[in-house]
C-alpha cells in the first residue's frame, strides 16, 4: 500500500491550472466562511455537515434504512438551503459585485456640496436630538427602497432634511432617499438586520446595519435618545462622530475619486 501511494504521488504532475484551481476553491471557501461568521448560518452549516457525515457513516456501517432516508433527503436540502440562506446568498453576491474590477462601470459620486448639506443636517438634528438615518448608496442600487416610498425628486438641502425629520412631519418615521444629488423619495422602508448581536439596538440602527449588510451603502445614524451621530459600513458602527470626523470619513467613501454612483438614504423614527 505504501509503495502504491508513493508511486501515485511521485507520478502526479501539478501544473499551473491545478494551482489555480486550488487557489480559487480556497478563496471561495474562505469568503464563504467569512460571510457566515457570527451569523445563524453557522449552526445550519454545522447541521448540514452532520447530515452528510451520517450519510457516509451509514454507508460504511451498512445501515440501509438510515442511508436511504438521508440520501432521499438530499434532493430537498438544496431547496431548503436556498430558502434558509437567501439573505446570506444575496449578501454574498452583493459583496462579489463590489470587486474593484466592476467599479469603473458605475457613475460618478456625490458632490462636496451634497456631503456638506448632509453633514450640516446631521449636526442640526443631533443638536436637537431628532432621530434620523442617512444611508449613502455607492455601487449597488437602492431603487427597491425608493419605490417603497413617496417620490419627491428634489434638490438636497439641509433645510429639507431637517424638515422631514421633525416629529410632527408625516414622513418622520420613514426613509428619505437622495439619489444622484437629488432627494428621490421619502417615507421609504429599509431592511432590519437579523444579526443576533444587534438585538439590543433600536430600529434605526438595525435598519442601518441591515441596509449595509445587503449592499455597499454607507449609513449615517442620528440617535434620538443621545443625539449621537454614528456611521455604519458593512454592518459595523463607528459611534460619536463630530462634523469634522464625519466629513473626513464620507469624502473618501462617497467622493468623486471613487468614480462610483451614489445615493443617500435618510430615515428617522424611534431609536
Amino acid at each position: 500500500m505504501f509503495d502504491v501511494v508513493t508511486g501515485v504521488l511521485v507520478g502526479a504532475r501539478v501544473g499551473w491550472r491545478d494551482l489555480l484551481d486550488i487557489a480559487v476553491v480556497s478563496f471561495l471557501t474562505y469568503e464563504f466562511l467569512k460571510l457566515i461568521r457570527h451569523t445563524r448560518a453557522v449552526q445550519i452549516v454545522v447541521g448540514g455537515v452532520l447530515v452528510v457525515g451520517i450519510y457516509y457513516a451509514s454507508e460504511l456501517a451498512t445501515l440501509r434504512t438510515v442511508n436511504w432516508i438521508v440520501g432521499d433527503m438530499f434532493g430537498y436540502i438544496v431547496f431548503a438551503a436556498i430558502v434558509l440562506f437567501q439573505a446570506d446568498i444575496r449578501r454574498g453576491l452583493s459583496r462579489f459585485g463590489r470587486a474593484p474590477f466592476f467599479r469603473h462601470l458605475a457613475r460618478r459620486g456625490t458632490t462636496d456640496e451634497t456631503i456638506e448639506e448632509i453633514v450640516t443636517a446631521a449636526g442640526m438634528l443631533a443638536s436637537r436630538k431628532i432621530g434620523a438615518l442617512i444611508a449613502m448608496e455607492r455601487g449597488i442600487g437602492l431603487r427597491t427602497y425608493v419605490d417603497s416610498g413617496i417620490l419627491l425628486d428634489s434638490r438636497v438641502t439641509y433645510d429639507l432634511l431637517v424638515s422631514v425629520f421633525q416629529p410632527d412631519s408625516p414622513l418622520h418615521d420613514g426613509a428619505v432617499v437622495i439619489q444622484e444629488n437629488r432627494v428621490a423619495a421619502a417615507a421609504c422602508f429599509l431592511p432590519l438586520t437579523v444579526n443576533p448581536q444587534s438585538t439590543h439596538l433600536g430600529t434605526r440602527h438595525r435598519a442601518a446595519i441591515g441596509l449595509t449588510e445587503e449592499s455597499d451603502a454607507v449609513a449615517l445614524v442620528v440617535s434620538e435618545e443621545s443625539g449621537m451621530v454614528s456611521l455604519v459600513l458593512d454592518g459595523k458602527i463607528e459611534r460619536d462622530l463630530d462634523a469634522g470626523q464625519l466629513t473626513y470619513r464620507l469624502e473618501p467613501l462617497m467622493g468623486r475619486d471613487l468614480d462610483r454612483r451614489r445615493t443617500t438614504v435618510v430615515q428617522g423614527g424611534a431609536p
